[in-house]
């Protein structure tokens, strides 16, 4: 199953209207297809300007090692070298804290979520929101 455009998009829409909801600090999210490829990207007014890149990161992880990048967050408590090498061998590109959840249909994982600008529980907390309303099922990597 592929992701299309329409649905990243109302994926986005709804993290950050969720993070509206909970007035969160302004949000950044991205959704990467299967591939690792950005499909959309919304910032929010206020917003820092690596937020971009910072949620690519959390999505790309999460796709990079199959699970939620949760799984990167604790994994690095333990093994900061291994998440170290993984980071380098994608030059850099990996964010390994909440916020990364991919998103699976019929187990089939189809792409990732990545939100950031509050503290990682709350990005998750909203991607998972966003994930579940499109009829998918959220693997935070916890």
């Amino acid at each position: 199953m592929r992701l299309p455009l329409i649905t990243a998009q109302s994926i986005a829409a709804d993290v950050l209207a969720r993070g509206r909801e909970l007035d969160l600090q302004p949000l950044t999210v991205a959704v990467l297809d299967s591939g690792g490829h950005l499909v959309t990207l919304a910032r929010e007014d206020g917003a820092s300007n690596l937020r971009p890149e910072i949620a690519q990161g959390k999505a790309r992880g999460a796709i990079s090692m199959g699970a939620g990048s949760r799984l990167l967050y604790e994994r690095a408590k333990i093994d900061a070298y291994f998440i170290q090498a993984l980071n380098t061998l994608s030059h850099g590109s990996l964010v390994p804290v909440p916020g990364g959840v991919l998103i699976k249909a019929d187990d089939e994982m189809i792409g990732a979520v990545g939100v950031t600008g509050d503290t990682g529980d709350n990005d998750e907390i909203c991607a998972v929101h966003a994930i579940e309303q499109a009829g998918f099922v959220a693997d935070t990597g916890g």
